[in-house]
């Protein structure tokens, strides 16, 4: 009868607990269903909670991981940025180096005339050429050389006069003078005069010498050489001499000019950028491409102050001696000027990239890299001068190409 009593209440505990276990069951049956999640490994987006195949590819759905675990390496904030402004990485990093470091520069130019050099043989007055000693271009003559005989009136006078006077009145020292410096100024050399004087007997025609020695050229021509030196037409050299035997020729008229190629200049071409870097007095090495293993030490003597029509550059002179050389005229030539050692902020060029008028790094900031404009000056040798958007604490990803994956990737702000 107690058993029977107490019948209904272990009624109802047998019925709790079998609520209780059933509802255990089904909690964990959710949570098993809640993890079975499956999701295709080509479309994410696809998600199912039991096996099956992708509508869109066709391929078997996975298993999706769920990764409970937290990652304090990396912010929320900077996943949830966009890629074109915050790019997150762990390249190696570098910094900005002040440092002094010694420019050099490399250039291009030839070798010309040395035009201070240059002499002109002129006639001291009007008459006729009687004998040429000059019969082709570029003749080489050197100093003292017989140019050419010319018959002159005036000077057949001048020399009759002087005679008189040494015949007739030896004691008028004045006039003798006068008359033996006006033969002096009319071309008649020192020893044509003693000569002269000492026989009596006047000269048909007196003698041209030159006082240079060089390459003769055409008195105005210039067709044969450029500015810079250079044969601008062959033909020009295998014609002949417009001046001729027979020919007259007027005082004071130039009738060749000469040209020493023992002393030339090389004109070098340098570009606007590194013309800051450039000035008069920089150490300079050239190398002549007829004489490839020969050095050629120097100085920047001049920088000429406009820009050349055909180069759009500025053209720096260096003068140096070619007796033993022998360079031609004309020749190209490698030139490598030292600059001042400059103290600045110097970066490699891997670690920028340049947008054209933009230049660009990737300044780290936490887990990540931002796109970050810089101003940039000279560039020498693997290495860039900073001028501006940048300073020695700043660390900056070292190989900034690697970050990139598309010409649109990089937008930077002012």
């Amino acid at each position: 009868m107690k058993f029977l009593k107490h019948q209904p209440f272990l009624f109802k505990l047998l019925l709790l607990l079998l609520v209780a276990v059933s509802c255990k069951q089904k909690k964990t049956e959710a949570v098993q269903a809640i993890e079975q999640i499956y999701t295709c490994s080509m479309h994410p987006q696809i998600i199912r909670n039991q096996p099956g195949d992708c509508p869109i590819c066709g391929m078997h759905l996975i298993k999706k991981e769920e990764n409970s675990g937290s990652s304090d390496s990396i912010e929320l904030s900077s996943v949830l940025r966009p890629t074109n402004s915050f790019v997150l990485s762990a390249i190696p990093v570098t910094t900005v180096q002040n440092k002094k470091e010694p420019l050099e520069i490399n250039v291009l130019g030839s070798v010309t005339y040395d035009t201070r050099t240059v002499g002109t043989i002129a006639a001291k007055t009007t008459g006729r050429i009687e004998k040429l000693y000059v019969h082709y271009r570029f003749q080489k003559i050197m100093k003292g050389q017989k140019i050419m005989d010319i018959y002159s009136p005036e000077i057949l006078t001048a020399q009759q006069n002087l005679i008189f006077l040494l015949q007739n009145d030896s004691n008028n020292t004045m006039l003798i003078n006068a008359a033996k410096e006006r033969l002096i100024n009319l071309g008649l050399s020192a020893d044509q005069l003693q000569e002269l004087i000492r026989t009596e007997k006047p000269f048909s025609s007196i003698s041209i010498y030159s006082n240079y020695t060089g390459h003769i050229h055409e008195a105005g021509n210039n067709t044969m050489v450029t500015a810079q030196g250079a044969m601008k037409d062959i033909s020009t050299i295998t014609e002949e001499l417009p001046l001729k035997e027979g020919m007259y020729v007027q005082k004071g008229q130039t009738v060749f000019t000469v040209f020493n190629p023992d002393k030339v200049w090389a004109l070098v071409n340098i570009y606007d950028d590194d013309l800051p870097l450039v000035k008069m007095g920089n150490n300079v090495t050239l190398h002549a491409e007829t004489l490839p293993d020969k050095t050629i030490q120097g100085k920047i003597n001049f920088i000429e102050p406009f820009l050349r029509k055909d180069s759009k550059t500025i053209t720096a002179r260096i003068y140096f001696d070619n007796s033993s050389l022998k360079i031609p005229v004309g020749s190209q030539v490698k030139a490598t000027i030292t600059g001042d050692a400059k103290t600045a902020l110097w970066l490699s060029v891997d670690a920028l990239v340049s947008l054209g008028i933009n230049k660009v790094v990737f300044l780290k900031e936490k887990n990540g890299f931002k796109a970050h404009k810089i101003e940039t000056g000279t560039t020498y040798k693997n290495n860039i001068q900073i001028i501006g958007g940048l300073t020695p604490q700043d660390t900056i990803a070292a190989n900034a190409r690697f970050l990139i994956d598309s010409e649109s990737f990089i937008k930077t702000k002012e």
